[in-house]
């Protein structure tokens, strides 16, 4: 059994097909995290944060958030007139997210593909890591969600792991058994993007073993309801 086993409810475990189940270890998960991105977590974050385009002022929703490691450096930037909300469907993530909240922040549990929230009620939403974990059958809706939730103008980021190509960091990424490297980002994403009405911007890599798509929803684009097309 990998570390990544270890980490989630078996009770609602599927392949990765199907999408991994909750994890329920936050600090398993912080730990296994870090390991798998060479200590370079931090780095790479921030640079996702970046790519967001977040700014102060804007609220911002991180669909899958976990332990709330993104919401808390993308919080700094959006400033005490900004809001940042994390949704995870695990409450032991968002029990962890909540305990380490800072002011601007807060955590509900929910899932992507039904979220609990106003249409067009934020500036940029994000998604790191987490859309492998939708049920495959879903991740379309979630993604829909994802467009309804944002406002017309907004930005939209996408990121998923990507296989490492060197043998070493190949070995570690089997060591860990994680979900996340089984599948190639573009395959798993597809034109999920695009199809939920997103323009697609920008796509590429990121140290360490990130691919992330950049998109926006265009002013006056109608919201598409995560239960149709």
């Amino acid at each position: 059994m990998g570390p990544s086993k270890l980490l989630h409810n078996h009770d609602h475990d599927h392949d990765h097909d199907h999408g991994a189940g909750t994890m329920d270890r936050p600090r398993a998960y912080d730990v296994v995290t870090g390991v798998g991105m060479l200590g370079r977590r931090r780095e790479a974050f921030t640079r996702l944060a970046a790519l967001s385009g977040v700014r102060r002022g804007d609220r911002v929703l991180d669909v899958g958030c976990g332990t709330g490691y993104l919401t808390r450096i993308m919080a700094p930037v959006a400033g005490p007139e900004g809001h940042v909300t994390g949704v995870d469907p695990s409450e032991a993530m968002i029990g962890h997210a909540r305990r380490r909240a800072p002011a601007n922040c807060s955590y509900l549990v929910g899932e992507g593909q039904r979220l609990d929230l106003p249409d067009a009620s934020f500036d940029v939403v994000v998604s790191s890591l987490a859309v492998h974990h939708v049920p495959a059958a879903e991740r379309g809706a979630a993604v829909r969600e994802m467009f309804r939730v944002l406002r017309p103008g907004g930005r939209l980021l996408v990121a998923e792991s990507r296989r490492p190509t060197g043998r070493l960091t190949a070995r570690l990424a089997d060591a860990l058994g994680s979900p996340a490297m089984r599948h190639d980002p573009r395959e798993l994403l597809g034109d999920l993007i695009p199809a939920a009405g997103f323009r697609v911007e920008e796509e590429g890599e990121l140290p360490v073993l990130l691919y992330y798509v950049r998109g926006s929803r265009a002013h006056g684009d109608a919201a598409r309801r995560g239960s149709g097309a």
